[in-house]
């Protein structure tokens, strides 16, 4: 439970989902997390009770879109902790779901280009500058939706398609530095987008009450996800390369 000893670990979107199991996790196997969100009261509540367990935890408000808020986020890394080791975005939305091309309007499809593809890459710019020449890990997280499958939202799946684009195209574009970068794609994960997905699906579908239950029931675990991403944070995970999927 030591892997990540020593760690400084960015998790966006780390209040909720699958950024905070993996807050969690990467704090309990010894990193010290920075946990950036744009909810307040989950993020500080996730870093308190980090930290009253005796693990190393901080949080910063940080809206993705907004470049000002990624630098801020990074750089509370190198100057609370000393560096920055590994970049975890996990901060995401899906909006749109089942509206046709025709009838999407085009500020929600930007919305949700705005915050998975524009707020990952503006991380990882950031995150290649604080890692510098001793390099480091980026993890993106996108998702089979736009990938090896389709999506309900037209917004979602091409904006998912594209952070598995900028991960396939990074590692050509660091200037040598020693940083792996990995895309993790995972399937139905018990998540508040996801549950909001399947609700949607519901409304559309005319299910019942239990027919939408049953199907939030069937989401997996975010914790699976996380030990994935704090396996390919470590060192163990030196040879592992390009995009990974998961259940």
């Amino acid at each position: 439970m030591t892997a990540l000893a020593g760690r400084v670990v960015v998790v966006t979107g780390g209040a909720s989902g699958i950024g905070a199991a993996t807050a969690r996790l990467c704090a309990a196997r010894g990193a010290c997390v920075v946990i950036g969100d744009v909810d307040d009261a989950k993020g500080e509540a996730l870093a308190r009770d980090l930290t009253q367990l005796s693990l190393s935890a901080t949080f910063v408000r940080a809206d993705v879109t907004r470049e000002a808020d990624c630098e801020r986020l990074i750089q509370t890394a190198v100057s609370e902790f000393g560096a920055l080791d590994v970049l975890i975005t996990c901060a995401g939305i899906l909006q749109g779901a089942y509206v046709e091309i025709a009838e999407l309007e085009a500020d929600v499809f930007q919305r949700v280009q705005d915050v998975n593809v524009r707020g990952t890459f503006l991380c990882m710019k950031h995150a290649v500058g604080a890692m510098g020449d001793h390099g480091g890990t980026i993890l993106l997280v996108g998702s089979g939706a736009g990938v090896t499958s389709r999506s309900s939202s037209v917004a979602y799946g091409t904006s998912k398609a594209a952070v598995h684009g900028l991960g396939f195209i990074a590692p050509n574009h660091l200037a040598g530095r020693p940083i792996r970068v990995n895309t993790v794609c995972p399937s139905i994960i018990d998540t508040p987008l996801k549950r909001a997905n399947v609700e949607d699906q519901g409304r559309v579908h005319g299910w019942s009450r239990a027919e939408i239950d049953a199907a939030q029931q069937q989401l997996r675990d975010p914790e699976g996800v996380a030990r994935v991403l704090a396996f390919l944070a470590s060192d163990e995970a030196d040879y592992v390369e390009g995009t990974v999927f998961t259940g």
